[in-house]
């Protein structure tokens, strides 16, 4: 990999890291779309499942004290189950259709989630969590971006920030490792190749962006987070949309 595309791959772990501990969330959805294009679709989703076990140990940390056992439970479970076949598309589909497909869902995902959040509902008990579970598994692991679904539960089920943002990061660490060892057994010996440095680079990148985010947890507004996490990831998942469209076309 070249020196350039490094930098692009750390670039991206620093910022996505600052938005997972300011929002709770957020890594994938700003990663995901650039490593796609940098390492292609399965690398780069697996990549992102690989980086977000690690940010969300990480901020885990910090926030452990909050962390809802019970919620986490649910969530998890039913992710696990979601996994199966989400790692199956990634390892079986074409690449362009694959790359495609990331950013379709990435767009859907990001759109739905701004129209779930004005919609004046309230949803509670075990099934609602326990699909919002299942479908941020199946994407985790497809297109590695698990973030859209849950926040949609957290959003409607009007789950307290503090509360749904630590608790995502044992949900997220698990089930990115779900993720990736579902991928290694379906498609043995696919693992990212970033060399020597990239990997060190990487860690350093994300130890720093959480670093980062922690001292701006406490001085940005969660709300003005969000909406620049958002702008960031509709415009990677536009790229990632468009490049894979030009793959197919070619």
């Amino acid at each position: 990999m070249t020196g350039g595309a490094l930098a692009a791959v750390a670039i991206a772990m620093f910022v996505g890291a600052i938005a997972q501990r300011v929002t709770g969330m957020g890594f994938a959805l700003v990663v995901s779309p650039f490593l796609v294009l940098l390492l292609g679709p399965f690398d780069g989703v697996m990549l992102v499942n690989l980086a977000s076990i690690v940010s969300a140990l990480i901020v885990l940390v910090t926030v452990w004290r909050d962390v809802d056992v019970r919620a986490y439970a649910w969530l998890a479970s039913a992710a696990l189950v979601g996994v199966i076949p989400g790692a199956f598309l990634a390892a079986r589909v074409e690449p362009a259709i694959l790359e495609t497909t990331v950013g379709a869902i990435l767009l859907v995902s990001l759109t739905a989630s701004l129209l779930v959040a004005r919609l004046p509902i309230t949803i509670s008990g075990q099934p609602p969590r326990l699909v919002a579970g299942f479908a941020s598994g199946l994407m985790n692991a497809g297109a590695g971006v698990g973030g859209p679904a849950v926040s949609a539960y957290g959003i409607l089920s009007r789950w307290p920030h503090r509360q749904f943002a630590a608790t995502l990061q044992p949900y997220f660490a698990t089930v990115g490792l779900a993720s990736v060892v579902s991928k290694l057994v379906i498609a043995p010996g696919s693992f990212p190749d970033l060399g020597p440095i990239g990997w060190p680079l990487a860690f350093v990148a994300l130890v720093a962006g959480v670093a980062v985010g922690t001292f701006a947890a406490r001085h940005i507004q969660v709300r003005w987070a969000r909406s620049a996490v958002i702008v960031i990831a509709f415009a990677g998942a536009a790229v990632a949309l468009v490049s894979g469209v030009i793959h197919l076309v070619h």
